[in-house]
């Protein structure tokens, strides 16, 4: 695995960035900031983004009381976070903090329950670019397990 020192000389791959540098590039926080570290960053393509579920989660005393289980648009939102942050890391410090809307989420499907203590691991793939919108399809993974997965779309405002 390449360090981010190397990553970064090839100008399209960063091996990994953490919270701190997320929250630079997405306007997302607590408690709705759904993604604590991203890897494999291929510029303009692909990432993986990295969500510790945490029993200390807010949703989860009401989802379900007794037996939590994370929302699946909320799987879905940690998808679109890692875009997000692909899309602006992609493009530049000029797009940093700017607002990324959905505008379209299809064929969602959720396969089985995400609990506390789970680590997902959410791949998403770019698909298209045109002008400012964006078309991904995402997974996500717990132990190598297809959880859930989704294909959907974006604007980034700028």
């Amino acid at each position: 695995m390449e360090t981010q020192q190397e990553s970064q000389q090839d100008g399209k791959t960063i091996a990994r960035i953490d919270v701190n540098r997320i929250m630079q590039a997405i306007p997302h926080r607590y408690p709705f900031l759904l993604i604590d570290r991203m890897e494999d960053i291929v510029l303009g393509e692909e990432a993986t983004g990295i969500k510790n579920v945490s029993v200390n989660e807010p949703f989860f005393p009401g989802h379900f009381p007794g037996r939590p289980v994370m929302p699946g648009v909320l799987i879905v939102e940690a998808m679109a976070q890692t875009a997000a942050t692909l899309v602006v890391l992609s493009l530049g410090e000029a797009f940093e903090g700017k607002l990324v809307y959905f505008m379209t989420i299809e064929g969602a499907k959720f396969r089985r329950p995400v609990a506390p203590g789970d680590q997902l691991r959410i791949h998403v793939v770019k698909e298209r670019h045109r002008s400012n919108v964006w078309k991904f399809r995402g997974e996500a993974r717990v132990d190598g397990v297809v959880v859930a997965e989704a294909t959907f779309s974006a604007m980034i405002m700028g």
